[in-house]
């Protein structure tokens, strides 16, 4: 069964010091590996100058796809840390990246492991963030008498109208939140009188309401 994830809302930025290195934390919400991809190399170019742009993402709300980069940090001493951190705080379509300018007091594997680790935790304590639920898109298919009062029925519910489609009847796009599945077949047949067709289709997700 899919699970409810967290997303950032916005990008949320935050500096640590640890021994004389700076480690500035940006996190932000992604739908994509390509948005992803573009969030780092943005920040690679505005932090030209910095010793270490280390970066992690997940995408998806099944987490299926999970990247992490240590950028000339010994091995799995920074990007792992951060991406471990966004997994155990629940996080999905989200990139971090840790820039680090260094502060001339060498840290130790364990103690880069700590300082990314940490860097990307405190961001995420002021990160404002959203929960996401898992929902189903349904197709809903009715006649045309029947649909100027489901569309505005539709449109006024917690249902997600995503498309309108017109041919010789109306189709219906809506995502459904999970909790509500058992209940949606019903209500519309309630608003037709029965007479429209519901298939289930794909796992999306929504904020939760």
């Amino acid at each position: 069964m899919a699970e409810p994830y967290l997303t950032p809302e916005s990008l949320t930025e935050h500096e640590i010091e640890i021994k004389r290195s700076r480690f500035v934390c940006a996190l932000a919400p992604v739908s994509s590996e390509e948005a992803a991809r573009a969030f780092v190399a943005g920040r690679r170019e505005l932090h030209a100058d910095a010793t270490h742009n280390c970066s992690a993402y997940v995408i998806g709300g099944d987490r299926r796809l999970q990247k992490a980069d240590d950028d000339g940090e010994p091995g799995g001493t920074a990007g792992t840390p951060m991406l471990e951190t966004l997994l155990r705080r629940g996080l999905g379509d989200v990139v971090a990246v840790v820039t680090r300018y260094f502060g001339g007091v060498k840290l130790g594997a364990g103690g880069l492991v700590r300082a990314y680790g940490s860097a990307v935790g405190k961001t995420l304590d002021l990160a404002p963030l959203t929960e996401m639920v898992p929902a189903k898109v349904m197709t809903v298919t009715v006649d045309h008498v029947r649909a100027g009062r489901l569309e505005n029925d539709l449109r006024a519910s917690p249902y997600e109208v995503r498309e309108v489609g017109y041919g010789a009847e109306v189709a219906f796009v809506v995502a459904v939140r999970e909790p509500d599945l058992v209940v949606f077949p019903g209500w519309v047949a309630t608003l037709t009188a029965g007479q429209a067709a519901v298939e289930p289709g794909e796992t999306v997700y929504l904020r939760r309401a």
